[in-house]
Parts: C-alpha cells; sequence; structure tokens
C-alpha cells in the first residue's frame, strides 16, 4: 500500500522499544549497532534496515515467540534461538541469513501454508497480508503437505493440488457489524489475543482447542463477536497478519492505496489515525502508531464509527426559510448567504449590534473556532460569543485558573505510565475517554493503585479479575466539595502535606488560611457522612494512599464540573494537588478529561464572552489594542452574554439573531423548553452542520458543514497536543466550515481574504502567546505540540508547572460547601445524574447514524433494585421520569451500579430528550449547568410523555423540505 502523507515512521519493529538508560553494542549481518539494553534481536536488527521474516510478533505487543520464523544464529551459541524473545547482549555476533535459517523457515511456512486456505487472489487481504509477504520473504514456492483423507481431523487443511476448501469448513462470524473473524484463516498467532490483553485490557479473546485444532475464541462456545465481552476498539484486527480479522469495508471496497493522516472527531484524547483511502473513497482508520496521545490505538468509535460522513440523511445543499414553521427550501450559497447577510444585519439595524450572537463547537477545528468568535467581535462588534465548553469545562478554566494560572491540564496521557495513585473523580474513562482508560488500565495492572469517586460503580471500581479499585467512594450526588474537602481534612490534620513543596511553591500565609478551614470538624469524614453517604474510615484511608502512595495524579470529568458547585470543586482539587506536592512532574498532576475532540481548542481561541484567544480579558486595554491593531476593527470592552443568557434574552425580546456552529443546544443544554422557547423568539437562527439536528428545528438558514475528514486544520485534546486534522477527501458540500464562515463575513461587509487553514493558525500565533510558536510546518515536522509553544518553550510542554506555576505561587482557596438549590422531597425523592456511553458520542448526531447503534438504540435509565421494586418497577419496562422542569418517559434498566436513592441516564438520543428534565441551576461562577443533581421520580408508564408527542410532531413538521424545483 503506498502512504500518500506519512510524515512520521511507521515501521513494525517487531517488538516494544526498550526503556532502559544502559546502551549495548553487538554486530548482526556485519553490521554494528548500539542500542538500550534489553532491546530484542529482532527490533535492533529493525533499527539498521535488516527485517527477520515474523508472524507472531509486532511491536505493539510482548514478544511471544511462539511462529519460530524469526530463527537467528549467534556465534558461540547452540541453536537457533528466536529473535523476538532474545534480548541483545554485548558483542554478540548475529547471523539472521544463512541457509540453515532459510531451510527451517521454509519448513515453517510450509506448516503454516498448508493449514491455511490458497484463496489468496480472492482474499480480500491480497496485498496487504503478512502471511503471503512471508511466505515471499523466505522463498516457499511449493507445499508438500495434504490435507488427511481420512476425514479425522477437522483442521482446514487444503489439499496441495486442488485448491478447494476442505469439506469441513468453518463458519466466517459475521455478527460484528465492523469486521468478520474467519477461523480457518487463523495461524493461532495469538497477537489478537495479546492485543486485547495488553493494549486494550477487555481480556475478551481466548485461544480455544488443542494443536491443529487450536483457533481464537471470543468468549465462551455460545459467544460470538457481537455477544461476547469485545468492544470492538479494532487492537485484534490491526494486529491479525491474515485476513483472519478483516473490517467488512475492506472486503466491500477492497485493499487501500494511500494514506493520510489525520485526527479522530470524537473524544478530548485526540487519536491519531491514518485514514487509508482507494481513490477519493475512505476504507478504513487506522490509529497511528506515531500519534502520541494514543500510541497505536483507538476504540470503536474512532476506529470504525466513520460513515456517518456518507449518511443519507446528510445536508448537502444551503437551505433557507422565512418561518420556522415553513419547509424548508433550498438554494444556492448565494442566495443563502445574502438571506442571511441581510436577515442578520436588519436585527443590528432594528435593534443593536448586540442583538446578535454566535455559538462556537467543541467539534470544530482551532481555526474554524477562531474564525466564529471573529466574526462577533470583528463583524457584528460585540462579544455575544459562546460555545459548549461552557456547559462543560467552564469551571476548569475558572478553577485552574485561579490556583494555577492557567486553565488545561497539567501533564500528558504518557505520564501515566509514571503513575502511583490515581485519583478519578467524577468521570468514567472507560466509557467517555476509553483509550486514556486503556493505558491507565495498563498501568494499574503493573501495580498501581486506583481511587474512584463517583455515584456509580464505574469499571475503573471493579473490572475482574484485571481491575480492582483501591477506594470507591460512592458519594451522593452534588457533594463533591465536601468529600474534596475531608480529603484535605485528613491530609492537613494527620500532617501528610508536603511543607517543603508549600513552603517553596506555594503561598505560605494562604496556606496557613487554607488548613485552618479544612481542619475545621465539620470537615472531617465523620461530619460529611450522612451528607454525603460515604464511609469515614473510606475516606480516610483514600486520603492517605492519594497523599503517600507515590506519585499521584487526578483525573476528573463532567461528574465535577456540571455543578453549581463545579468552580469550587475544581479548586479544591487543585488544593489536594498543591497540599501533597503533586504536581510539576512525571506521573502527577491535575488533569480535565474534555468530553469532546477540541474542547481544550474552542475555549484557547477566546471562544467566551469575557475572554479574548489566550484567555485574555476584553476589559484589559492592551490586550483589545492588540487585536484591534491586527482586525482593523474597534473591539467592544464589555463581556458578551453567555448562552444561557442569550436565551433568557431572546425571551425578553432583546436578542434576536444566533449563528450556531456545529452545536447542537437544544439537545445538549439544560432545560429543553427554556432553550426552545429562546430560539423560537428569535428573528433568524443559522445553523451550520452536518445535519438537521435538534437546533435546526427553530432554524430559519441551514448552511450544510464539512466533517473532519474534508477540512484542513488543528484540535487541541486533552493533554494541550494541538494536532494536525488533514483533508482526507473534497467537501461534499462544496465547502470547508472555515470557509462558510468567512464567506458569511464577507457578506456582511468584512474583506477576509484566508486562503488556507494554515493562514489563520498564523494569525492566531501571532495574537496568542501560548501559541507563538506553532505552525503547520512545525506540526508537520514534529507531528504534534504541546502549548506553550513558544521562544521559551520551542519544543512545546508536555509537564505544566514543573519550576512554578504561571501565576507564581500556588493559591490556595477556602471551599466552603453550599448546597444546591435542588433538593429531593416527597414528590421527587431521586437523585438524577446523567453521562456518556461507550458506544455514543454526546447528542448522538455522527454515531447514531452509524451502526454503533446496535449496542445503544436508546438511553435508558438505571435504577436499583431498592427503588424499582418500591415502584413496581421491572427490567425493560417503560417509565415515566419527571422533575420541576418537565418529563420523559424511558425503559429501566435495574443495576447494583448506582446506589439506592440515584438514578442515572445517558442523553444520546433526542427522542428521549434528557435535558427535559434537567434543571436551569448552574455553577455560581461560570454558569456551566447542574445537569449531575436533577430531585426526579420514576413512576410506571404505558407510553410516551404529551411532551415528547408534541416534540416529535414539531420536529416532523420543521424538516419538511420542498423538492428541488426542476
Amino acid at each position: 500500500m503506498k502512504d500518500f502523507i506519512i510524515p512520521w515512521d511507521d515501521r513494525d519493529y517487531g517488538t516494544p522499544a526498550s526503556t532502559a538508560t544502559e546502551m549495548v553494542s553487538l554486530t548482526i549481518d556485519g553490521f554494528d549497532i548500539t542500542v538500550p539494553a534489553g532491546t530484542s534481536i529482532m527490533r535492533a536488527a529493525a533499527e539498521i534496515g535488516i527485517s527477520v521474516p515474523k508472524l507472531c510478533a509486532t511491536d505493539s505487543v510482548e514478544a511471544f515467540g511462539s511462529c519460530r520464523l524469526c530463527l537467528v544464529e549467534i556465534e558461540g551459541r547452540n541453536g537457533t534461538p528466536a529473535s523476538c524473545t532474545t534480548p541483545v547482549a554485548e558483542g554478540l555476533q548475529v547471523k539472521t541469513q544463512t541457509g540453515k535459517l532459510k531451510q527451517l523457515r521454509r519448513g515453517v511456512m510450509e506448516l503454516y501454508i498448508s493449514d491455511h486456505p490458497l484463496d489468496c487472489l480472492t482474499c480480500s487481504a491480497n496485498g496487504d497480508c503478512e502471511l503471503q509477504d512471508m511466505a515471499g520473504a523466505v522463498g516457499l514456492r511449493d507445499v508438500r503437505y495434504e490435507a488427511p483423507k481420512d476425514g479425522l481431523m477437522t483442521t482446514h487443511f487444503l489439499p496441495r493440488n486442488n485448491g478447494h476448501a476442505n469439506p469441513q469448513y468453518m463458519a466466517v462470524d459475521h455478527s460484528n457489524p465492523y469486521f468478520d473473524y474467519d477461523p480457518s484463516k487463523c495461524i493461532v498467532c495469538s497477537r489478537c489475543v495479546r492485543a486485547c490483553e495488553e493494549v486494550q485490557g477487555t481480556f475478551a479473546l481466548t485461544i480455544q482447542g488443542r494443536g491443529w485444532d487450536s483457533r481464537v475464541s471470543a468468549g465462551t462456545s455460545d459467544d460470538n463477536f457481537l455477544t461476547s465481552d469485545c468492544v470492538s476498539c479494532g487492537a485484534c484486527v490491526q494486529a491479525c497478519p491474515t485476513a483472519t480479522l478483516v473490517e467488512k469495508s475492506v472486503v466491500e471496497i477492497g485493499t487501500p492505496e494511500r494514506s493520510v493522516i489525520t485526527t479522530c472527531a470524537y473524544c478530548g484524547v485526540g487519536c491519531s489515525f491514518k485514514a487509508e483511502m482507494r481513490g477519493d473513497e475512505l476504507v478504513r482508520m487506522v490509529p497511528h502508531k506515531s500519534g502520541e496521545a494514543n500510541r497505536g490505538h483507538s476504540c470503536v468509535k474512532g476506529r470504525f464509527a466513520w460513515g456517518y460522513a456518507n449518511h443519507k440523511e446528510r445536508i448537502l445543499n444551503p437551505m433557507i426559510r422565512d418561518k420556522i414553521t415553513d419547509p424548508w427550501r433550498e438554494v444556492s450559497w448565494d442566495e443563502a448567504l445574502s438571506f442571511t447577510a441581510k436577515r442578520m444585519q436588519g436585527i443590528i439595524d432594528d435593534h443593536g449590534r448586540h442583538a446578535v450572537g454566535v455559538i462556537t463547537s467543541s467539534r470544530c477545528t482551532n481555526e474554524e473556532t477562531y474564525l466564529v468568535q471573529k466574526l462577533t467581535r470583528a463583524v457584528f462588534q460585540n462579544n455575544n460569543t459562546d460555545t459548549c465548553a461552557r456547559v462543560c469545562h467552564s469551571p476548569t478554566g475558572y478553577g485552574l485558573g485561579q490556583t494555577f494560572g492557567t486553565s488545561a491540564g497539567t501533564q500528558n496521557f504518557d505520564s501515566v505510565e509514571h503513575t502511583d495513585v490515581a485519583l478519578i473523580i467524577g468521570a468514567n474513562p472507560s466509557d467517555a475517554h476509553p483509550v486514556f482508560a486503556s493505558r491507565l488500565k495498563k498501568r494499574l495492572r503493573g501495580g498501581a493503585k486506583v481511587i474512584v469517586v463517583d455515584p456509580r460503580r464505574t469499571e475503573l471500581v471493579e473490572d475482574a479479575p484485571h481491575i480492582r479499585a483501591a477506594h470507591h467512594l460512592p458519594l451522593r450526588p452534588g457533594t463533591n466539595v465536601a468529600v474534596i474537602t475531608a480529603m484535605a481534612h485528613v491530609i492537613v490534620t494527620e500532617s501528610l502535606y508536603d511543607e517543603d513543596f508549600i513552603r517553596e511553591r506555594c503561598d505560605w500565609d494562604e496556606f496557613q488560611d487554607y488548613a485552618e478551614f479544612v481542619a475545621l470538624e465539620q470537615n472531617s469524614p465523620e461530619a460529611i457522612q450522612e451528607l454525603c453517604g460515604v464511609d469515614p474510615q473510606e475516606l480516610r484511608q483514600a486520603a492517605r494512599l492519594y497523599a503517600t502512595g507515590g506519585n499521584a495524579a487526578i483525573y476528573y470529568g463532567l461528574g465535577v464540573t456540571e455543578h453549581s458547585q463545579g468552580s469550587t470543586s475544581v479548586i479544591g482539587i487543585a488544593n489536594l494537588a498543591m497540599l501533597t506536592g503533586n504536581i510539576g512532574k512525571l506521573g502527577a498532576g491535575v488533569n480535565p478529561l474534555r468530553g469532546q475532540n477540541n474542547v481544550q481548542g474552542s475555549c484557547d481561541m477566546g471562544s467566551f464572552p469575557h475572554e479574548l484567544p489566550g484567555y485574555r480579558h476584553v476589559k484589559l486595554d492592551d490586550s483589545r489594542n492588540l487585536f484591534e491593531e491586527a482586525w482593523g476593527v474597534q473591539i467592544d470592552n464589555e463581556p458578551g452574554l453567555r448562552i444561557n443568557n442569550m436565551l433568557d434574552a431572546a425571551v425578553e425580546g432583546s436578542f434576536r439573531g444566533l449563528y450556531c456552529q456545529g452545536e447542537d443546544i437544544l439537545q445538549s443544554d439544560p432545560d429543553t423548553k427554556h432553550v426552545a422557547a429562546g430560539l423560537a423568539a428569535m428573528d433568524c437562527v443559522i445553523v451550520h452542520d452536518l445535519f438537521l439536528n435538534e437546533t435546526a428545528n427553530y432554524a430559519h438558514v441551514f448552511l450544510p458543514g464539512s466533517s473532519f475528514l474534508e477540512k484542513d486544520g488543528t484540535f487541541t485534546n486533552a493533554e494541550r497536543r494541538i494536532n494536525r486534522v488533514r483533508k482526507v477527501m473534497a467537501p461534499k458540500n462544496g465547502y470547508a466550515d472555515w470557509e462558510v464562515t468567512q464567506l458569511l463575513a464577507n457578506a456582511m461587509g468584512a474583506n477576509w481574504n484566508y486562503i488556507h487553514p494554515s493562514q489563520i493558525m498564523d494569525e492566531i500565533a501571532m495574537l496568542t502567546p501560548s501559541f507563538a510558536g506553532v505552525s503547520y510546518d512545525m506540526l508537520e515536522e514534529k507531528g504534534s505540540v504541546q502549548w506553550p509553544c513558544n521562544a521559551a518553550a520551542p519544543e512545546g510542554t508536555p509537564t505544566m508547572h514543573m519550576d512554578g506555576f504561571v501565576r507564581g505561587k500556588g493559591k490556595f482557596i477556602r471551599t466552603e460547601y453550599v448546597a444546591t438549590d435542588e433538593k429531593t422531597g416527597p414528590r421527587f425523592p431521586l437523585l438524577l445524574t446523567t453521562g456518556r456511553i461507550l458506544s455514543q458520542y454526546n447528542v448522538g448526531a455522527q454515531t447514531r447514524r452509524t451502526e454503533n447503534v446496535i449496542w445503544h438504540d436508546q438511553d435508558v435509565l438505571e435504577i436499583h433494585a431498592h427503588d424499582a421494586e418500591n415502584r413496581g418497577i421491572r427490567n425493560g419496562d417503560l417509565v415515566r421520569l419527571a422533575s420541576r422542569s418537565g418529563e420523559t418517559t424511558l425503559r429501566a434498566e435495574i443495576t447494583d451500579r448506582v446506589s439506592p436513592g440515584v438514578v442515572y441516564t445517558t442523553f444520546h438520543h433526542p427522542d428521549t430528550q434528557a435535558n427535559v428534565i434537567t434543571t436551569d441551576y448552574s455553577d455560581w461562577a461560570t454558569n456551566c449547568p447542574e445537569y449531575k443533581v436533577t430531585a426526579v421520580q420514576v413512576a410506571p408508564s404505558n407510553g410516551p410523555t404529551q411532551w415528547q408527542q408534541e416534540y416529535a410532531a414539531q420536529a416532523e413538521q420543521s424538516r419538511r423540505i420542498l423538492p428541488a424545483a426542476e
């Protein structure tokens, strides 16, 4: 397969690299080489360009030594050891090509081929098969063995001379929607089994049978790849050297012929992929081994769920309508942009420049997001810009900004390999950040400890028999601050804090004030037990482990930020890290797990109404002057409206026009009825997206968007890593998203002349200190870089705050617990919390249009057996979920993953619309919605609620599209 754009080494060295510092010199086939101790002879040979034949070896898993194809001779040693399992030693003289080795290898390959179908010409792996390659490499031209005549053996032998399959056919497993398993082609190299164990950590695959009858098995004898524990990450498919495990897309389209490296458009891990193409058709997405965020691994979404880009429901032509009750009318780009500009300018003329605004998306590139916030500041001349990051991680910006001086994770994902204790708070990496979860679980299997603070029993609490949390603190939703402060109470009162670190790196007077506060008896584990529902002794032991267990890293998610005290919780987490000195070093730090692919980037790019790119307040004259000079406009010095403020103002009549790029606020934002009311009150709602999403029900203009496969740009992941997004195919709608924004700006009188996103990044680098050293040329050379990247850190910054905090001294801040205004009571006695599931992503607009629906075709309500029994609810029953804000119906799933008094659901399906239940309470500092704490009641139901019926009818009416004119 020819690689079109592969800027970094993508060879398979056979075995993983050694991390030893001691160097060893040896000679291989007359060539001298020096490598780290512990390196295999196979890898050492590969590093000087000598390829040793192999089948069971690959550098993504540990050496196994089963295929016996990689034999070598070593001077002074008897036998022919396997080069994959033999480490280098000082002075070794190794030969990889001798007459004896050639004969042995041909004999081994002959046995493999004798038990393998000889259908190479019609095999889907033809031209991309390691078995085929190795047969050629060892010079095998004939096979002496034939299938047995007595029928006693059950192996899939093929007679040498007839080319017909053995009658005892082994059926292909087609159960998985994305790949097939053909046991007749299995050579039992165990690469898939080892990848499942070592890379993914699921342990779903085993070798079943003995001798010639051994084959890979998924689960028990009654299981297939769909019903087993397999999570469809694709590690097994990638590891397979034959067509035993092969993507259905390869079978249907053919072998890829070129590759383009790009970045996944799903979660905040930011995995690098090779988009493998045949012509302009995408064949498969293969995780790129040089991707520093994922190191060659993937999850089911990034690996397989890219088919939405070609889905039949995708809108490819602009559409407009005068009223939201009218059907849509397809128009040309010129007419759509003229209509949009006229409407928006009319609103500005009639109601003032503050009557319009924009919403950016964390699913768009940095360059696109930068242009959207520039649109409102430079063209609309206001600061009414907000982003979906508001409703997930804005407390991270405030909390880490106050304590450390910058709003970002402090380390990279590689750092987890040096972690001794991982504290996971309000996050479920196995579902929401699965590739990072695999890396974390590998470290846990290596001896690290994990503490889980979560109302639910997630996979990291117990994934028998491989993972078991040292401590699980199943707190009551809404009590994060009390639990975090209680941990600090233990650390302070038992003198477990790092005094030297605090004196050197933090303000000592502020620490003493904070220590006095947390030491109060009201903050002790015993005092908060009734409030939080956490066993005091378990909490004390968890605090001691975090403080004394070695390098400790905190990973937190939306279960921390999406609360009325989200910012206070983030401050408390930062306090814990500073208390124990677990900041600014490998294996330790504070890491927000960003939910979407570019949450970090959308914040960096100035998407908030009070901040210009680079987190500089609009009130600062020097910051505004910098942008005013570059843009040639005057920038408003007053912060604009947040999303919730826009909606409030729309209902009141003062906010009339909205440009919403890549975001579906009707499904993703809280209190759905209020969002709908705000959108319905506007004169012009512009939705710029791939599909007619739920927000488009209230839109007047629909501008078709481009998928990540159709654009150039960058994403910034949760570790501050700036990764390139590369165009794999031409935009199906005619324009990349940044071009559409530029066209709209120019239709309203701007004079933007960008011709490539690299120019936008150059402007970002010129105006944003933390991006000053970033350019596309630099990213082409290095692959990726973590900001800050500037003159002070030209190679980027993998670990933040190593020598000092960005703000100077670390700041301790008191974290008073203040109960949410959302209270349970007789009418609503249960607490609802929400989250995500592995197979679906955010509002599901992308993943619901892929085969991922086979795993999760509807949102369900998790409820404890005790609560279900009290309400007469059985597993699978349709139930009514009601709160003070609204009600919906969905299926019940009885489980012990949630505690009595707590229920849980996801928000991936619009027909459930979980956010019709959530309230408008929000974080005190940032207005981040309080999704995680809603008082509810659950009762049996016999059908959809009235709201669901009305919503479905309105959506159907709104999505009418007039037939195209002849």
